[in-house]
């Protein structure tokens, strides 16, 4: 079959690796011993230290991200995932912001999992590009996170 046009498909991006071991190292922390509340100071911490890490656009929008959750949604318990700041009901990812750098992306992304509910019809949106955190953004941040939560 020589002419067959080869894959361009390599395999994970090192961007996509090194995500998959911050989760990883993420879930065999959460499996160390230690009470409920220490556990979740220590991944509030994580996350912050995570937020003060990242370049200066997505910082300011994953700290202004980060208050609007807490703020609007204080049963949701902040931790990493796949080593982004991540906000969590029963375990469970809601929601989670992604810096435009991790994936050398065009712009930061505020997403939301199937744990969320913002069912709408049969089909609706689960992602959402960031390129500026405006007081009209907060806004509607903190209402699809308060519709996430139900």
């Amino acid at each position: 079959m020589s002419g067959t046009k080869k894959s361009e498909y390599e395999g994970f991006t090192a961007e996509e690796r090194a995500a998959m071991k911050e989760h990883a190292a993420e879930q065999k922390k959460a499996a160390r011993k230690g009470s409920a509340a220490e556990k979740a100071a220590e991944a509030e911490r994580d996350v912050l230290a995570k937020i003060a890490d990242m370049k200066d656009d997505d910082r300011v929008m994953a700290e202004r991200v980060h208050a609007v959750v807490t703020e609007s949604a204080p049963q949701l318990a902040p931790k990493l995932w796949y080593g982004m700041p991540a906000y969590a009901l029963n375990g469970k990812v809601v929601c989670f912001f992604q810096s435009a750098a991790k994936f050398k992306a065009r712009y930061a992304t505020l997403g939301f999992n199937d744990a969320a509910r913002l069912d709408d019809g049969a089909m609706w949106p689960t992602a959402f590009a960031l390129t500026k955190i405006t007081p009209e953004v907060e806004e509607q941040i903190a209402a699809l996170v308060k519709q996430a939560v139900g």
